[in-house]
């Protein structure tokens, strides 16, 4: 088990979220665009980003609008596909140790997006301690992005990217590509088995039943397995 001995502030926080703010902010400014040319006024599309704030989520909710899904079946598919947020703050947990200070998880749980949850994991795992402040830079620094972004591209208009289709196909490329790299930076041996669990239930759902529906599987089967400790520690 790698020994944590470096403090880490809020402005460690913010500084850690840097990448995560250059890659929310462009996929943030394509939602607001999309949201508006989806009918949707400006400050509806502001409002998604403020109350469910989880990317792909938001890009389904339009597409379910566009749909005209019952407004039930767009709740459940919404809960469903972020149903792993639940899982994230008790692995969280679980690596930073016993001890920790939990007085305001209630607060800053709220920004445990997949990148932000990544980045806090790369922190751990370069021996920086876990500390509250910490993780309030970390998610200010991601949300106010992901707000920023929105609003900008819903002033800009559902026109704004008409003219560029291959930017607007990389920026929906963006978000797993961040959280990919987060996790890559800090893989190792022990958490092959994770790996290995959710892959197996990604590939056997999607057989099954769908790709989305595999894709949903593996992440709560991998975040499970996570918190169950399935992966292990990693040795000095």
């Amino acid at each position: 088990m790698t020994t944590q001995t470096q403090q880490t502030t809020f402005t460690d926080g913010l500084l850690a979220g840097l990448p995560i703010v250059l890659g929310y902010f462009p996929i943030a400014f394509a939602f607001g665009v999309a949201a508006t040319g989806q009918g949707l006024t400006g400050l509806e599309a502001f409002g998604l980003s403020v109350i469910i704030y989880a990317g792909a989520a938001q890009f389904l909710t339009l597409a379910l609008l566009a749909s005209g899904a019952p407004l039930l079946v767009a709740a459940f598919t919404l809960v469903a596909m972020n149903l792993r947020h639940v899982l994230y703050g008790p692995a969280l947990m679980k690596r930073a140790g016993m001890g920790v200070t939990r007085r305001h998880a209630w607060a800053w749980a709220f920004g445990l997006t997949d990148e932000v949850f990544g980045a806090a994991l790369g922190q751990l795992a370069r021996g920086r301690r876990f500390s509250e402040p910490f993780m309030f830079g970390l998610g200010l620094a991601a949300y106010s992005s992901w707000l920023s972004g929105t609003a900008l591209g819903a002033f800009a208009g559902g026109g704004a990217l008409e003219g560029w289709p291959v930017l607007e196909a990389a920026l929906g490329f963006m978000l797993p590509a961040l959280f990919l790299a987060l996790l890559l930076s800090i893989l190792s041996r022990a958490q092959l088995p994770v790996i290995a669990v959710a892959a197996g239930a990604t590939v056997a759902v999607s057989l099954v039943w769908s790709a989305t529906t595999g894709i949903l599987a593996g992440m709560v089967a991998g975040a499970v397995a996570g918190v169950l400790g399935l992966g292990g520690r990693d040795a000095d």
